[in-house]
């Protein structure tokens, strides 16, 4: 029954990979905006989740990955080429926000991560190298959608598999102590500050890969869409709502989330209502399950157990 959970994740890993060859195109494009949703949420969850340090400001982590791309390939270098130093970038400008950042707590580090997203967004919109708010478009030849799906699907299924790896590694203990209590973990030896810089840098490399990815998508991104605090938002929101702190959480608030948008976007009255509706959601599942989809799941899975008990009990008393 253990295995059950892992035998699902590999057959819809080879569902996402193999999806190519029976799927048409305006269903892999679907299948593309919930791998990336899977991407982001994952990564934010190793340290929001497992560390329990609550930032909003992942966007900016995705608009370096994108603009990295975007930049080099416009020097003539093949984008996907691009993506490694997007990841590296990404996890070094992640500890140098992280060092002062890491010194607040609670909501002070919440607000300061909000107020490093968005100076981002202004910088990348002020300077002339980015495009400012115009943006920029990738080189005319550069798109081959296939090859972008395959890269963001294995991406997907990567991340996923580096979270729960995380999650079962002496790193991940330490980052549940520092969750738990971060005093007590540092009276015990755990260095609480280079732990939470490691598992800063670590999901800021896989958002950046997937800021890489999306760039080549879509050929044009512009501060406005890469660096947008809404992104940041749905990134944290999907994790809550899934189950944060677990493996499988993130990736079932992914998939409701990226259902969801792609649903409203189709219907033209409600695309803008997408964050009311993401509220709304959010305030269900801190009402009536604050563990999220996978808690709601657990508390099925115990009640089907225990349910066959009750004939075979009244059975034995008559």
């Amino acid at each position: 029954m253990k295995r059950l959970p892992l035998a699902a994740g590999a057959a819809l890993a080879v569902w996402t990979l193999a999806a190519p060859l029976f799927l048409e195109r305006g269903t892999l494009n679907d299948v593309w905006n919930l791998a990336f949703a899977v991407i982001l949420a994952s990564a934010w969850n190793i340290l929001g989740g497992f560390a329990g340090q609550v930032s909003l400001g992942y966007s900016a982590f995705l608009g370096i990955g994108a603009y990295t791309t975007v930049l080099l390939s416009l020097k003539g270098i093949n984008p996907f080429w691009t993506l490694p130093l997007g990841a590296v970038l990404a996890a070094l400008f992640s500890v140098v926000i992280g060092l002062p950042a890491f010194r607040l707590r609670g909501p002070y580090f919440t607000i300061a991560t909000i107020g490093v997203g968005e100076a981002v967004r202004v910088v990348a919109s002020s300077v002339s190298f980015t495009g400012g708010s115009s943006g920029l478009r990738m080189p005319a030849g550069s798109f081959d959608f296939t090859l972008n799906y395959e890269a963001m699907a294995a991406l997907a299924i990567v991340t996923v598999v580096i979270a729960a790896l995380v999650r079962r590694s002496a790193f991940g203990h330490a980052l549940a102590a520092i969750k738990q209590d971060i005093d007590a973990a540092e009276s015990l030896g755990v260095d609480s500050t280079r732990f939470k810089l490691g598992a800063h840098a670590l999901s800021a490399a896989l958002v950046a890969l997937a800021g890489s990815l999306y760039a080549i998508n879509f050929q044009y991104i512009a501060p406005g869409s890469v660096f947008d605090f809404r992104l940041s938002l749905a990134i944290v929101l999907a994790p809550i709502v899934g189950g944060v702190g677990t493996v499988a959480g993130p990736v079932l608030g992914a998939i409701v989330f990226s259902t969801l948008q792609i649903k409203l976007l189709s219907v033209p009255a409600l695309r803008d209502s997408y964050l009311f509706i993401y509220g709304g959601l959010l305030i269900l599942v801190m009402l009536y399950e604050p563990k999220g989809l996978v808690g709601l799941a657990r508390r099925l899975v115990a009640r089907v157990r225990r349910t066959p008990a009750a004939p075979a009990e009244a059975a034995r008393a008559a």
